[in-house]
């Protein structure tokens, strides 16, 4: 029990040690109905919100929390396993701390390609109910299978589930088109549609927005 203690109340591992418990009672407060399975979406992806930013790490098509929960889960995985295997066994004294955020560092870096691996495997699950968590679907890939009706409203398949049918809404500016793929970018909770956006102009404002953030740290470190 001892050895136990002094594990988790290591750095970087006691990182973990508070936020596993808390994200247990999440999980428990979930279960028993009283906290959202969306609990980090929001009707769209406009925004530096924290789902956006998972959708734009390949976390698409399941709810941000199991998102962050498996890469949370991985990351403390990886960083108890380089705990045990190496750190516990060096001398480090104050160096523990410049060492512990790179071996942080280094986990979620590992974990992330696989924790998205991990939730692509869970995301045709997520479609089959998506009635009851439909904004975990923005950011998906969709192919628009009818023109728009009199109300501008039209058909869509996801790319990756064509089992999974959306409706989207479109804008007198932008109308989806039959045989067009777009992205998911906003949930309508009154239309219960979507918004959409071309496939290519979605990767183009992702570009500029990663050029803007890269444009701000750099002036943020020149001043």
């Amino acid at each position: 029990m001892e050895f136990v203690m002094m594990v988790a109340l290591s750095f970087p591992v006691v990182v973990f040690s508070v936020l596993m418990p808390l994200l247990l009672l999440y999980w428990v407060l979930v279960a028993l109905r009283l906290a959202p399975l969306e609990l980090f979406e929001h009707d769209s992806l406009k925004g530096d919100y924290l789902a956006s930013s998972l959708v734009a790490l390949g976390f698409v098509g399941v709810p941000a929390s199991v998102s962050l929960s498996v890469l949370l889960g991985l990351a403390a995985a990886i960083t108890l396993t380089v705990e045990l295997v190496a750190l516990r066994w060096m001398e480090l004294g104050l160096f523990r701390v410049p060492l512990g955020i790179v071996v942080l560092w280094g986990a979620f870096a590992v974990a992330s390609p696989l924790a998205a691996t991990l939730c692509a495997a869970m995301r045709r699950w997520f479609h089959r109910h998506s009635h009851s968590h439909r904004r975990c679907l923005l950011g998906e890939r969709v192919e628009v299978r009818s023109a728009p009706d009199a109300e501008g409203v039209a058909s869509a398949i996801l790319l990756d589930d064509p089992q999974c049918e959306v409706r989207l809404q479109g804008k007198p500016d932008s109308m989806p088109r039959a045989g067009e793929r777009r992205v998911l970018v906003k949930y309508l909770v009154e239309e219960g549609a979507y918004r959409s956006v071309e496939d290519g102009e979605f990767r183009e404002a992702r570009a500029h927005l990663r050029r803007l953030r890269l444009g701000g740290r750099r002036s943020t470190t020149a001043a």
